[in-house]
C-alpha cells in the first residue's frame, strides 16, 4: 500500500509540475517581406527568460514562471508584444515591422575600439578559416527561390489585368499573415544538387539532380534549371568584396575593414557549443556599397560563425530599396568553414509614386559535407550540369530530399502561381516580355525572329522588309533549322539567309553549322564575321551604305569545347563579291599596272580558332551555348586563317594571324573596368575590302567593341594593334560630394587607342589608283600614318534619373582629316543596377 501511495503520489507531483508548464513555440518574420529573422531576442517580459531564433526564425520557450506577455525584438526593427496563456503549449508568430529611424554612428571616447583586436585576429586567421583553404570540398545543396510582387497599391489591384486574377488577390491576404504586407507570387523553385569545388587548379562543378519550377511565363526548362543552383548562390566573406547583382561590396571583415566601416562590439554568448563575440557594423559612408549589420565571432578560432548583413536604399543602387544576406557557418573536419545555411532577400522598388516592387528571396542549405578529396580535372568540364531525368520526380521524392518541409505560406505559393499561369492575358504579356528581351516569339516547335531584322532603310535597298524563323528543340535536340529573308523595294532584289546545325555532342557541346547567304553590305562589315545576327549590324543597314557589295557565302564550321575552359572552332568558308558602286577595281596581275582590272572576286578560305578562358561559365539555353564571362583570369583567343589561291575559284592567297585578350578588372571601391586587347597581321596581297576594317561608330549610342569618334571605313590595315578600355567608377567620387551624392549619379571613363599600317604590296600593286582632280593617284582607302595611333578619349554620367547615360568623347588624333567628328555626345538609355 505504501508503495502504491508514493507511486501515485509521483504520478500526481508530475502531473502538476506538467500543467504549469508553459511552451511558446513560433516564428518571427519580416512583415515587410515575409521572410524568417534568425538571431532576434525573444523573452518573457519583466523577466530574464528567453532564447534567439534560430536561422529560420524559430524559436522554443519552455518555463515554469512565465510573465503576461512575450516580447521580439531585432535591431532596425521595431519591438513587438503578444500576451500569453499560463501553463499551456502555445504557437505565437511574430511579423516585425521594419524601424525607419536610422541607427546613430557609436562614439569611443579614450582607447581603442573592443571589437578592432577581434577583427583584427579574423584577418589574421582568414587562411585558416576560410573555405578556399581547403584543397577540394563538395556537398549537397538544397535551393529554394521565389519572386513576388509586392507594395500592391488600391490603384494596382483596380487595374483590368489585376482585377483578371481576383481569385489568386483573395488568397494573398491569407498568405500576408495578421500584420504581414500582402505580395503577388510569380515564381517558386526548388532544386537538389551536388555541388564541387577543387584548388588546384580551381574548378567548380554543380551536378542538378532535380528541379521543381513553377513561374508565370517561365518554363521548367534546362536553362532555367541551370540558374536556380547554388553556383549563382556562392557568397564568402572571407573575400575582400562580395559580388552581388553584379555589384562590389566591401566586406566587413576583409583586408580593408577599417577603410570602410565603423564597429560596436555588443555582447558575447554561445551559440551551440561556440562562445561568440557579436559585433555590430555600419559604413563610414552611408551611400558605399556596403554592408550594416552583425555578425558573430567564435573566441577559439576567430571565425565567422554567423552574419546578418543588409544594404540600406541610400546606398548607391538602383532600383534596390533593401538587400539582405545572412549565412551560418559551420566548421569542417579540416578547419575551414563552410556556410550550412544562407538566405538573401532583395527588394526592389518600382518607379513612380507608389510604386509597386518586386522581392526576389533565395534559400541554400548545404549538408553532407566532403572535403579534401578532389576528382578528376575532367569531372569538372561542365560547370553546371542538369541530370536527363531532372524534371521526372513525385511528391515523395520531394518529401524525402527536401532539407527541411515546405511551408503551408509555400505549398499555396505553388497552386497560386499554377492558377496564374492559366491566365491569358498573363500568357500574352510574358510572350511580349519574351520577344522584347531574346528577339524571338515562341510558337512551339519554332521561334519567330528576331525582331530586328524585320525593318531597314538604306540608299541601295529602299525600304527593306525581312522576317526570319528557326526551330527549338521542341522540334528536334539534334538539329537545328534556321532562316531569314528579306526584299528591298528601291532595288527590288532579295535576299536570303539559312543553314542547318547539327549538335554532335551536347557534353562537350560539339556543333556542325552549315551555312548560305545572300547579302548587300558596306565594305567595312564585309570581312567581320562577328557582327554577324547582331543588333548593331542591323542597324548599319539603315543611311547611306559605304561602298556596298553583294556577298554569296557558303559556310561549314565544327565548333567544340574539349577541356574546361577551351573552345576551338574550325571553319571553311566560300564567298563571291561583287561591288554595287563603280570606283572599286583591283589589278588581277598584282603588280602589273598594265593588267586587267577587276571588280568582283571571289575567296575559299579556311580558318582554327582556339579560345581559353580559365573560369567562364557557360549556361545551355536551348540550342545556345551562353557565355556569362569571366571572374579573375583573362579570355585569350588565338586565330590563324588561310585564304586558299584557285580553290573553288578563289583569287587570292594570304594568311591571317590574330590574337585577342579580354580581362574584367575589378577595383573594389574604385568600381571595374573592361580592357580588350586585339591585335593581327595579314601576309599576302589582297584587294582592300579583305583588309582589317577598324569598326566606327557613327550612332550617338555608346558601343564599348567600336571606336565612338571614328567613321565607318575610316582606317583600314593588314597589321594593327587595338586597345579599348570602359570604367565604371561606380559611387567612388560622387558619393563624397555633398548634396550630388544624393542624386547617385555615377561616372564612367573611356579609353580607346588603334595602331596600325598597310604594307605598299597591298597599295600600288593590289589595289587600283584612282586619281584626284589634279590627275595625282590616291588610294581607295585610309590607314594610319606610322607609328602614330588613333586615339580617343572621353567619360560621362549614367545613372540620371536611374536610366540615362550622357558623355562625352574627345578624338584626340587625325584631326586634319576633312570632315572628321573631333568631339562627340553620347546619350542613352540603359537598365542598370
Amino acid at each position: 500500500m505504501r508503495s502504491n501511495s508514493l507511486v501515485y503520489l509521483l504520478v500526481l507531483i508530475s502531473w502538476f509540475a506538467n500543467a504549469q508548464q508553459t511552451t511558446i513555440k513560433g516564428q518571427v518574420k519580416e512583415a515587410l517581406t515575409g521572410t524568417p529573422i534568425p538571431f532576434a531576442n525573444v523573452v518573457l517580459k519583466g523577466t530574464t527568460i528567453g532564447t534567439t531564433t534560430d536561422f529560420d526564425g524559430l524559436f522554443t520557450i519552455s518555463t515554469q514562471n512565465p510573465s503576461d506577455s512575450i516580447e521580439v525584438s531585432y535591431i532596425g526593427f521595431l519591438k513587438k508584444a503578444k500576451p500569453i496563456q499560463k501553463g499551456a503549449a502555445q504557437s505565437i508568430d511574430f511579423q516585425l515591422e521594419e524601424d525607419v529611424v536610422n541607427l546613430e554612428g557609436v562614439l569611443f571616447l579614450a582607447g581603442e575600439n573592443p571589437a578592432f583586436p577581434i577583427l583584427r585576429k579574423v584577418v589574421e586567421n582568414k587562411d585558416r578559416n576560410d573555405k578556399r583553404s581547403l584543397d577540394a570540398y563538395e556537398y549537397e545543396a538544397y535551393t529554394k527561390n521565389e519572386f513576388d510582387v509586392n507594395n500592391m497599391s488600391e490603384k494596382f489591384k483596380q487595374r483590368k489585368l489585376v482585377q483578371k486574377v481576383r481569385s489568386v488577390l483573395d488568397s494573398i491576404e491569407i498568405i500576408a499573415g495578421e500584420d504581414g504586407e500582402p505580395v503577388l507570387p510569380i515564381f517558386i523553385s526548388e532544386a537538389i544538387s551536388r555541388f564541387y569545388y577543387k584548388k588546384q587548379p580551381t574548378l567548380r562543378h554543380e551536378n542538378v539532380l532535380k528541379t521543381n519550377i513553377s513561374g508565370v511565363g517561365i518554363e521548367d526548362g534546362s536553362l532555367t534549371s541551370q540558374v536556380i543552383g547554388s553556383t549563382f548562390q556562392e557568397y564568402n566573406f572571407y573575400n575582400n568584396w562580395l559580388n552581388i547583382v553584379s555589384k562590389e561590396f566591401a566586406s566587413p571583415i576583409g583586408d580593408f575593414w577599417k577603410a570602410n566601416y565603423e564597429y560596436d562590439l555588443i555582447d558575447s554568448l554561445y551559440i551551440d557549443d561556440k562562445f561568440v563575440y557579436r559585433i555590430d557594423y555600419f559604413p563610414k559612408r552611408e551611400q558605399d556599397l556596403a554592408f550594416r549589420g552583425s555578425m558573430w565571432i567564435t573566441k577559439d578560432e576567430y571565425a565567422l560563425r554567423r552574419i546578418d548583413a543588409s544594404v540600406d536604399k541610400v546606398a548607391n543602387l538602383n532600383f534596390v530599396r533593401r538587400m539582405k544576406v545572412q549565412q551560418d557557418l559551420l566548421p569542417t573536419q579540416a578547419g575551414p568553414w563552410l556556410p550550412e545555411k544562407t538566405r538573401v532577400v532583395v527588394e526592389f522598388m518600382g518607379i513612380g509614386k507608389d510604386p509597386t516592387g518586386f522581392i526576389a528571396k533565395f534559400y541554400v542549405s548545404n549538408k553532407d559535407i566532403i572535403v579534401n578529396e578532389p576528382r578528376p580535372d575532367n569531372f569538372y568540364l561542365h560547370p553546371i550540369e542538369v541530370e536527363e531525368d531532372y524534371r521526372v520526380f513525385d511528391d515523395s521524392y520531394w518529401n524525402r530530399y527536401r532539407h527541411e518541409p515546405l511551408s503551408e505560406t509555400e505549398v499555396t505559393v505553388f497552386s497560386m502561381i499554377d492558377t496564374l499561369k492559366t491566365i491569358p492575358q498573363i500568357k500574352r504579356i510574358t510572350d511580349i516580355v519574351q520577344i522584347l528581351g531574346t528577339g524571338y516569339w515562341d510558337v512551339g516547335a519554332i521561334d519567330l525572329g528576331p525582331w530586328w531584322i524585320l525593318w531597314g532603310n538604306n540608299n541601295i535597298e529602299g525600304i527593306r522588309l525581312g522576317f526570319g524563323a528557326r526551330t527549338n528543340p521542341e522540334f528536334s535536340r539534334k538539329v537545328e533549322l534556321w532562316g531569314d529573308v528579306a526584299h528591298g523595294l528601291n532595288d527590288k532584289e532579295w535576299k536570303y539567309g539559312g543553314g542547318v546545325n547539327f549538335f554532335l555532342s551536347r557534353n562537350r557541346w560539339t556543333v556542325l553549322a552549315l551555312e548560305h547567304r545572300k547579302e548587300i553590305d558596306p565594305v567595312w562589315v564585309v570581312n567581320d564575321d562577328g557582327l554577324n545576327g547582331s543588333i548593331f549590324r542591323s542597324f548599319a543597314r539603315f543611311g547611306t551604305l559605304e561602298s556596298p557589295f553583294r556577298r554569296y557565302t557558303n559556310a561549314a564550321t565544327l565548333y567544340s569545347a574539349p577541356a574546361k575552359g577551351l573552345s576551338t572552332r574550325l571553319k571553311f568558308k566560300k564567298q563571291d563579291f561583287t561591288p554595287l558602286e563603280e570606283e572599286f577595281g583591283y589589278f588581277r596581275e598584282p603588280g602589273n599596272s598594265d593588267s586587267v582590272v577587276g571588280t568582283s572576286f571571289q575567296t575559299s578560305e579556311v580558318g582554327v580558332e582556339i579560345r581559353y578562358a580559365k573560369d567562364e561559365l557557360f549556361v545551355i539555353d536551348d540550342n545556345d551555348r551562353i557565355s556569362l564571362g569571366t571572374v579573375r583570369s583573362p579570355a585569350i583567343t588565338l586565330k590563324y586563317t588561310a585564304g586558299l589561291k584557285e580553290v573553288l575559284g578563289s583569287d587570292f592567297d594570304y594568311h591571317r594571324l590574330g590574337l585577342t585578350i579580354e580581362k574584367k578588372i575589378r577595383m573594389g571601391g574604385l568600381g571595374g573596368g573592361k580592357l580588350k586587347v586585339d591585335g593581327g597581321y595579314l601576309f599576302g596581297q589582297i584587294p582592300y575590302p579583305l583588309l582589317k576594317t577598324h569598326i566606327g561608330n557613327e550612332f550617338p549610342v555608346y558601343y564599348e567593341f567600336a571606336f565612338n569618334q571614328m567613321d565607318f571605313f575610316e582606317f583600314a590595315s593588314d597589321k594593327f594593334v587595338e586597345l579599348k578600355y570602359f570604367h565604371r567608377f561606380e559611387g567612388f567620387l560622387l558619393n563624397r560630394i555633398p548634396l550630388m551624392k544624393k542624386l547617385k549619379w555615377r561616372l564612367f571613363g573611356i579609353a580607346n587607342m588603334a595602331m596600325g599600317s598597310v604594307r605598299d604590296e597591298n597599295k600600288l600593286p593590289i589595289n587600283v589608283l584612282q586619281p584626284d582632280e589634279n590627275d595625282n593617284p590616291e588610294l581607295p582607302f585610309n590607314t594610319f600614318d606610322g607609328s602614330k595611333p588613333y586615339l580617343e578619349m572621353g567619360g560621362g554620367i549614367e545613372n540620371i534619373f536611374k536610366f540615362f547615360y550622357f558623355g562625352v568623347v574627345q578624338r584626340l588624333t587625325y584631326l586634319d582629316r576633312p570632315e572628321i567628328r573631333k568631339t562627340g555626345f553620347v546619350f542613352g538609355i540603359q537598365f542598370i543596377l
